[in-house]
């Protein structure tokens, strides 16, 4: 019964698919759905199509049609670090981020308040209001922190700006981590 249904349901998937609002459609053969050639629509006027499979659609551009949707700043391969600079400034920056941490933790009232170093990766715990994990990641070059507000971020080093920058958002590490632990423990901190 249930290989009866299957057919059935691939052609009521295919059924609800929209409309193309152009009299243009790409065919393509789904000759593991159907036996036919199936139209799909083509979105505004790009010439890249879109495909359906069962119930997913697999697009080469975003389905908002807007081509300028911010992402993140495109890198500038000639300035990527080398691994020796790289280290330098990554361990650098953690380690000086360690000082300044465990001197705001001798100044604050935060009950599990904790930091820990080790095999690269700085941890900063603040009981109940989260975990901080900062750590180094070598082949990308870049600075990783796990935040219990904004979530995951991987920072570049900039040149010009001589900070590690959040490409998405070009937020500074510093500032980052200043802001945040303000607003969870409710202490003013330099981390500069």
């Amino acid at each position: 019964m249930a290989s009866k249904l299957l057919p059935l349901r691939r052609l009521w998937r295919l059924s609800r698919l929209p409309s193309s609002p152009s009299s243009s459609s790409y065919y393509c053969s789904c000759s593991h759905l159907l036996d036919c050639p199936i139209p799909l629509p083509v979105y505004g006027n790009s010439l890249k199509p879109c495909y359906s499979f069962t119930s997913r659609w697999f697009c080469s551009r975003p389905m908002n049609g807007d081509n300028s949707s911010q992402g993140p700043a495109s890198i500038d391969y000639r300035s990527v670090l080398q691994e020796d600079e790289f280290h330098r400034l990554a361990d650098s920056t953690i380690h000086d981020l360690q000082e300044k941490l465990e001197e705001y933790g001798d100044g604050v009232q935060v009950e599990g308040f904790d930091i820990d170093y080790g095999n690269d990766v700085l941890t900063l715990k603040l009981g109940d209001l989260g975990t901080y994990v900062l750590n180094k990641q070598t082949p990308n070059r870049q600075i990783w922190l796990s935040s219990p507000i904004s979530g995951p971020s991987r920072f570049d080093w900039d040149h010009d700006a001589h900070a590690w920058v959040y490409r998405r958002n070009k937020a500074n590490l510093v500032d980052v981590l200043e802001r945040e632990l303000e607003q969870l423990c409710g202490e003013t901190i330099s981390l500069s």
